[in-house]
Order: structure tokens, then sequence, then C-alpha cells
């Protein structure tokens, strides 16, 4: 039975589906943490979202497309979420100071401020968000961490539905 499934979940269409949802989850779970929970991306954060903003238009695509186009389309998709993998592995590590994080780390900003007088409140109060802190962990586990799981399961799927595609053309 678990082959069979595996097979059928490989196949250019279920793979895609699944990427596209399994993407945009991963994606609205970090916009639920910041909008929704409060807490603030920092510069690393922000670009481990990139991956996923270049992947969904591409996963969008593989559905409607004929399997050799599609399958092109996972292969690149599969490298896209590599190298997200690799940008929540660089993030956990400096979060656990296994090397140092980047130098001009940031965050994004909070709410928009509604006068002038409340942008230079918020100036005083604002402070950079470090990248090198895990603002939440689970497991032990920070949300970096976490995102490069998800980006390698998500590579290792589309890589093999895009050699299934490929090989049989």
């Amino acid at each position: 039975m678990a082959p069979t499934l595996a097979r059928r979940l490989t196949a250019p269409r279920p793979a895609a589906l699944l990427l596209l949802v399994g993407a945009a989850a991963t994606v609205g779970g970090a916009l639920i943490f910041q909008h929704g929970f409060g807490y603030v991306p920092c510069k690393l954060c922000l670009t481990e979202r990139q991956p996923y903003y270049l992947a969904l238009p591409l996963l969008a695509a593989a559905l409607l497309l004929p399997r050799r186009l599609a399958g092109g389309l996972l292969a690149l998709a599969a490298v896209i979420f590599l190298v997200g993998a690799g940008l929540g592995v660089y993030h956990a590590g400096a979060e656990w100071g296994f090397w140092p994080g980047p130098s001009d780390c940031g965050g994004g900003a909070g709410p928009a401020p509604a006068g002038v007088d409340d942008f230079l409140k918020s100036l005083q109060a604002t402070r950079p968000v470090d990248c090198t802190a895990a603002a939440w962990r689970f497991l032990g586990i920070s949300l970096a961490g976490y995102n490069a799981l998800i980006a390698l399961a998500l590579s290792g799927l589309a890589g093999t539905a895009a050699w299934r595609a490929l090989r049989r053309g």
C-alpha cells in the first residue's frame, strides 16, 4: 500500500499540489507568527521566505503544464527549496552560535505609525531584531530550524517528482 501511495503522490500533478499547499502553509505560518502573534522577523527570516515566494508560481504552473514541462519546473523548485533549506540551516546555526550571523541584521517594521509624533516615539522604542537570537523554540528547534526541515522535505518531494516526470518523458 505505501509504495503505491508514494508513487501516486510523486506523480507531477499531485506532487505539485502537495508542494504548493506545503509552501503556502509554511509562508502562511510565518505570516501568522508575524502578524498574529507579534513576532517581528529578522533580516534572515525575511530572506528565508524568498524561496517560497519564487516556488509558489512555479508550482502553480506545474499543475497546468504537460508532464515534461511540469517536471522541469519541479526540478527548479527542488533546487529553490534546497537553497531555502540552506538558508534555514545557516540561520539556525547562527542562533546556536555555531557561526556568526550577518553583522547588519535588523528586522522588519512593526505597524505603520499614524503620525509624526507616533513615528518619533517608535524610533525611540524600536530595537532591531537580532538574527542570532531565536524568538521562539519548540522541542529545542527554532523557526529557522523548522524552516530548514520543511524546505528540505519539500526539496526531496519536488526532486523525486521531477525525476519521475523527466524519466518517463
